[in-house]
């Protein structure tokens, strides 16, 4: 391997064959349109999303929610804004350490850095419920998150590392926990936070003074409510009071004045015994209709005037604890119950051997946080680092062809195949590097190449010399992935919604147990009640619910990956359920 990818010597021959093209402006300008469409990002999105095990659901007990959408908003903006990749790692692994604003008052830019760091909160956690062992399921958390972070950026397996050294790879078992070092302080299993205390307001000092200012309102007519509605209890009681004798008037005010778990037995009695003195704010509605409309009205203005608060968001977020850095220790076996000895923090020894990349510190004095994260960051994004550009060009190149340069785009070990034209990959990973780290000048250099333009051969002779197109001898057949296919359905019927952000369109299970879009009206007093989504079952797929125990029928159908673990390389089938879901299914 080249590790200084920015020295490399113009293309070769070989590189210049697949990357030249002739002149075509109509096609070059058909490519800058679609690259610079917002449903180009989202479809870029959907990749990214398989590979960081993208989920709105924690993955443990019942699947329970946890509003990480806006962190899937923040792919599609990146992509969408060509945001260079290296910032796109940076800001994913420690955005929070990028951030200048207090979390009580995050200004707008340093809410989208926390955002990015749902990437580092995509494994399932059960910290949150009952396990059956606490520590265990933090270590798990933390071992899924490392595996994710190295299978995105590294292109690497690391997980056996967890318990012996790596049997194929060069990584031994201190580097694994050299780099789970680098996330300790974040995770922290002796000061652990579970999923609910890892939410971030996004509510600033305005907002609060602003709500505080419609609450004081909103209490003036509950007070008002409530000064009503002792008035026609009051005046409803001596009306039923009437009815009876005036030897029991007495006692009947006392039992009505004193609380239901205080009164004497007497009272208890007379009450029993009459029971339309028992008049109270839930009963009122029985004797004076008139009087519970006029409180049900000014309840509902009350609540009218709450809902005019700043609406609170949150963001589920990793940060760390200022001055909290604690000690990484090799588990033997993996074994939590079993530390040896401590471990600073440090990048895979294998990737520092031939090239001089940045040190990661143990605490950086400058910074209210570790910076171990940044300093990673860093280090990955280094021209130096032999994998990360390489990983992602591989992954690109497979999105526009089918097949990767590497053909085992999250294992470029041992184990993994080798390179079917490295210099094509070394010279596509030195042009992103100095392009400015840009994604779409990657895309638009694929899309435009004579490569990509091929059309689907069935020259016997090359079919013959290489009957799995591992050279890329002409374009390959393929099926549309299970999200262009279900969003193409819509489109081409004019109902597609491209309303962008916000909130995943929820999925249901439907009589036959299928789970279609859709969310039960539980209030509705009767089974298969539906609530009206008003057009928002109409979306783009990458808006539709991500669980891992409901995957959408029409998606799973064709191929969409489960996610767990997460997908770097999607399958790719033909069954006859895809046909009869086309023939027979509602959409």
């Amino acid at each position: 391997l080249h590790f200084d990818l920015t020295g490399l010597p113009p293309a070769p021959e070989t590189v210049r064959r697949f990357v030249e093209h002739p002149t075509d402006d109509a096609w070059a300008k058909l490519v800058d349109q679609l690259l610079a469409s917002d449903a180009c990002a989202e479809h870029l999105t959907t990749y990214w999303l398989d590979l960081v095990r993208f989920a709105d659901t924690v993955g443990y007990h019942g699947d329970q929610d946890h509003n990480i959408s806006p962190y899937r908003d923040w792919v599609i903006d990146a992509f969408a804004a060509n945001m260079p990749f290296d910032q796109f790692i940076t800001e994913q692994l420690a955005g929070d350490e990028m951030i200048t604003s207090p979390l009580d008052n995050l200004s707008a830019i340093d809410a989208k850095r926390l955002a990015a760091t749902g990437f580092l909160r995509m494994a399932p956690d059960g910290t949150g419920g009952a396990v059956a062992d606490k520590l265990q399921a933090r270590h798990d958390t933390m071992a899924d998150t490392i595996r994710i972070v190295a299978s995105s950026f590294l292109g690497l397996t690391v997980g056996c590392a967890q318990c012996h050294d790596h049997r194929y790879d060069p990584i031994s078992q201190a580097d694994y926990y050299r780099l789970r070092a680098i996330f300790q302080p974040a995770f922290d299993p002796e000061q652990w936070r579970v999923p609910s205390k890892r939410r971030v307001s996004l509510y600033t000092d305005q907002d609060r003074e602003r709500a505080a200012e419609i609450e004081v309102d909103a209490k003036k007519v509950d007070a008002q409510r409530a000064a009503e509605q002792k008035q026609f209890i009051a005046a409803t009681f001596e009306k039923q009071l009437k009815e009876l004798p005036e030897s029991v008037h007495e006692l009947a005010r006392a039992a009505h004045a004193t609380e239901a778990g205080k009164r004497t037995p007497e009272q208890k009695q007379l009450l029993k015994k009459h029971p339309n003195l028992n008049v109270t704010s839930s009963s009122l509605y029985l004797y004076d209709r008139k009087a519970a409309d006029e409180l049900k009205k000014l309840a509902a203005k009350a609540s009218e005037i709450r809902a005019t608060k700043p609406k609170e968001e949150f963001i589920r977020a990793i940060t760390e604890k200022p001055g909290r850095v604690p000690a990484t220790h090799l588990l033997f076996r993996g074994d939590p119950g079993q530390p040896r000895q401590e471990l600073k923090p440090g990048g895979l020894s294998v990737v520092s051997l031939t090239s001089k990349l940045p040190e990661i510190p143990v605490d950086n004095g400058e910074l209210p946080t570790s910076g171990r994260r940044l300093a990673f960051a860093k280090r990955l994004t280094d021209p130096q680092h032999p994998l990360t550009a390489r990983v992602i060009v591989n992954r690109v190149w497979r999105q526009h062809f089918g097949r990767g340069l590497v053909e085992t785009p999250g294992d470029f070990g041992i184990q993994g195949m080798r390179p079917s034209h490295p210099e094509l990959l070394d010279w596509l990973s030195a042009e992103l590097i100095e392009s400015g780290w840009s994604l779409k000048h990657l895309h638009r250099l694929i899309l435009k190449s004579r490569a990509w333009r091929q059309a689907v051969s069935t020259d016997a002779t090359r079919q013959r010399v290489d009957p799995d197109n591992t050279l890329f001898g002409s374009a390959r057949l393929r099926r549309l992935d299970a999200e262009v296919v279900r969003d193409c359905i819509l489109d081409i019927s004019d109902r597609l919604n491209t309303r962008a952000s916000g909130p995943p369109v929820p999925v249901m299970a439907d009589r036959v147990g299928r789970f279609v879009i859709g969310k039960e009206n539980l209030n509705a007093g009767r089974p298969g009640s539906v609530i009206d989504l008003k057009g928002a079952q109409y979306r783009r797929s990458v808006y539709i619910q991500m669980r891992r125990s409901r995957p959408l029928a029409v998606l799973e159908a064709f191929d969409q990956p489960p996610m767990s673990p997460n997908c770097d390389k999607r399958n790719s089938s033909t069954a006859s359920t895809q046909s009869l879901l086309m023939m027979n299914s509602e959409l």
